[in-house]
């Protein structure tokens, strides 16, 4: 028993670490090089492995795990309600009227959100601004002396935390269970980076000190898997919950966030790459869970 908990210990850090570097390199990557067109192509597969991950992993093994299949229904409805709230509650704390205080990255009607789950928007923000990236310190609008990308840092590793407890509860279930959701908090997290790159380096932050800055953040995932392991020891009813608002936590991300966003490609070319990426994701986690089983 103590070898097995060592196990699954070794598991939740590797993943957590793994896909926190993972991410952050790729995101320097694709921001270094200015790769912009990559990111909606990004989004695409992060929206079919979130959602396969969803469907195929994390709510079987929710209501397998829950005390009634109502008793999960209802925890993922109210997580999606849940994460509605929290998103409104960071447009009502940045945004004022029909201007954005955290950075005027553009001027949409529709004020940009700089929270971790709001990507969808933030990827749209950076791709608006996609040929000024090279050139950081040359806007006029530079008033808030960075404070834009420290507060999506603090916010950020607040996410990246949450998501250590997430991939710690799965891997607590089960081994493939585990790897499929920290598979799909990756594929999200890739392409959330990169959002969050480009908007430290439109903030004024140098490439190093971005790339430093989100690497720091990332961490946050391995602290939050070691917690969430010892603490859920001692209140294993609690996975079940977890398990279902991680559920409802990619089902909206999906869907609020970074499916609108894709609307905005109708011709048909575009929208046959983004079935075919949307495909892939969910395809990805299929196979993953094939291979593990």
């Amino acid at each position: 028993m103590f070898n097995a908990h060592i196990s699954v210990l070794t598991w939740i850090i590797s993943a957590s670490l793994l896909g926190g570097v993972l991410s952050v390199m790729c995101a320097g990557f694709v921001a270094l090089n200015a790769r912009t067109q990559w990111i909606p192509m990004l989004i695409s597969y992060a929206i079919g492995a979130m959602l396969g991950a969803v469907f195929l992993e994390i709510l079987p093994h929710a209501f397998h795990e829950a005390s009634s299949v109502e008793n999960m229904a209802a925890t993922v409805l109210f997580g999606i309600l849940l994460f509605f709230v929290l998103e409104k509650l960071v447009l009502w704390r940045h945004c004022h009227g029909e201007h954005c205080e955290a950075h005027a990255m553009h001027t949409e009607a529709d004020c940009p959100v700089h929270d971790s789950d709001s990507s969808g928007t933030k990827f749209k923000a950076v791709i608006d601004k996609a040929p000024s990236i090279s050139k950081p310190h040359s806007h006029g609008h530079h008033h808030d002396s960075g404070r834009s990308g420290m507060m999506i840092m603090v916010g950020d590793t607040f996410h990246n935390f949450v998501d250590g407890i997430l991939i710690a509860a799965a891997f607590m279930i089960d081994i493939r269970l585990g790897a499929v959701t920290a598979i799909a908090i990756i594929a999200h997290e890739i392409p959330q980076e990169v959002g969050d790159f480009l908007i430290l380096l439109h903030s004024g932050y140098s490439k190093k000190q971005a790339l430093l800055f989100n690497l720091f953040s990332s961490l946050a995932t391995v602290v939050g898997g070691v917690l969430a392991y010892f603490a859920l020891q001692t209140v294993q009813h609690w996975i079940a919950t977890i398990l279902g608002l991680a559920a409802a936590s990619m089902l909206y991300v999906a869907v609020a966030d970074l499916i609108p966003g894709l609307h905005k490609r109708t011709e048909l070319k575009a929208t046959i790459a983004q079935v075919g990426l949307i495909g892939m994701g969910i395809a990805s986690i299929w196979l993953t869970k094939f291979f593990l089983e």
